[in-house]
């Protein structure tokens, strides 16, 4: 018998079991006189023993709202302080109001996406962009809990619809005209951006080591972003590569440093500035119309640059995962928005099928005809 009775210290007898395991002899004391529950604890050491060798570990229960203070916050402090502080400031009010919720107090586990339904249906009042900075804080701190063990799943959290999408794109007139119009060094940088399809905060955090000018274009590295994807090796199109060149020899030709420099707490032109520099642009162009009693200039965020480049790119023939590749993006469902095939397009795909080889199933149907 694997259990059997022990007289203890007071006298009175309690069931101990013992068993061999992996040829080790295991005996502990069941703290019981009842031998049903002597089994029940001898089966709970037996499937401890076992779920410890497959690696598997009973998983602490953790609230959404300890999640956030003790793990989710300490970590985009620590990822995004230095480097990108607007990203801190949007996760971190984020994270205030998932922690005043009335589902802060659950289990990790419990929550799903109608609790982010709830949470968007409470907040009516306020913008869509607002409603989800929560509910894309609350997204990633989950996909991070996930990722850490701390989630056996990663459930879906649906955004707010209604949310101003930054999906504007440029004429070529219009360009022309924004150009123009641009002081520097935001001038360079809108340029970079509809010349490479970056994301402003990648341009603003541009270095000269991670740039290659070889006297009539060259290469530009992005060394860090928000996925790996992000990380990528883009060409110099003949503006970018003209922009770049008249900054770097501006500079006296530094081996190294920021490219756009400024007298900011990054060293380095951030959307502050950069969003005045926009602003006057626009400013400066619909002064000009007005002057000549021509048709006001539709404002833009400057986020649309990227999306005027990658809109042309994908016009101009550029396939979807080519653009995803070019975009730093980790998925092609985001990098599909900008593609917008016209007329021409679709047909010039079956003015190439039909000059391709005939498939045998749509000839022989021909000639029934």
């Amino acid at each position: 018998m694997s259990i059997f009775k022990r007289i203890s210290a007071n006298g009175k007898f309690v069931y101990w079991y013992n068993f061999w395991h992996n040829s080790k002899h295991v005996q502990k004391s069941a703290k019981t006189t009842n031998p049903r529950k002597a089994r029940q604890a001898e089966a709970i050491h037996r499937a401890k023993l076992a779920n410890d060798e497959t690696g598997f570990r009973e998983r602490k229960t953790i609230t959404l709202k300890d999640f956030l203070k003790t793990d989710f916050l300490p970590f985009v402090e620590s990822k995004f302080k230095a480097s990108k502080p607007r990203t801190l400031r949007y996760y971190t009010y984020g994270a205030k109001t998932l922690q005043e919720s009335d589902f802060a107090t659950l289990n990790l586990g419990d929550l799903t996406d109608q609790h982010a339904g709830l949470y968007a249906a409470k907040r009516v009042n306020l913008s869509p962009s607002t409603v989800n900075c929560g509910l894309r804080t609350l997204r990633r701190a989950l996909s991070l809990a996930f990722q850490w063990g701390k989630l056996d799943r990663m459930p879906k959290i649906t955004l707010a619809k209604g949310e101003k999408q930054r999906e504007r794109v440029l004429t070529d007139e219009e360009t022309k005209m924004y150009l123009e119009a641009c002081s520097q060094p935001w001038k360079d940088v809108a340029t970079v951006m509809l010349g490479t399809a970056m994301r402003p905060s990648e341009v603003f955090a541009l270095r000269w080591e991670h740039v290659l000018l070889n006297g009539k274009g060259g290469l530009l590295q992005i060394t860090d972003g928000k996925s790996r994807a992000a990380r990528r090796m883009l060409p110099l199109v003949p503006a970018v590569y003209r922009a770049l060149h008249a900054r770097y020899k501006a500079q006296g030709s530094p081996p190294e440093g920021w490219i756009f420099p400024a007298d900011t707490k990054s060293r380095h032109l951030e959307g502050g500035s950069a969003k005045n520099q926009h602003a006057r642009a626009l400013k400066t162009i619909n002064a000009e119309a007005k002057k000549n009693k021509a048709s006001e200039f539709r404002s833009f965020p400057p986020y649309c640059l990227r999306h005027t480049a990658l809109t042309n790119l994908a016009a101009a023939g550029c396939d979807a995962f080519t653009l995803a590749r070019i975009a730093g993006h980790s998925s092609i469902t985001i990098t599909q928005r900008y593609c917008h095939p016209q007329a021409d397009a679709i047909e010039r795909a079956f003015t190439m099928l039909t000059d391709a080889k005939t498939p045998p199933q749509l000839a022989s149907a021909d000639a029934k005809r």
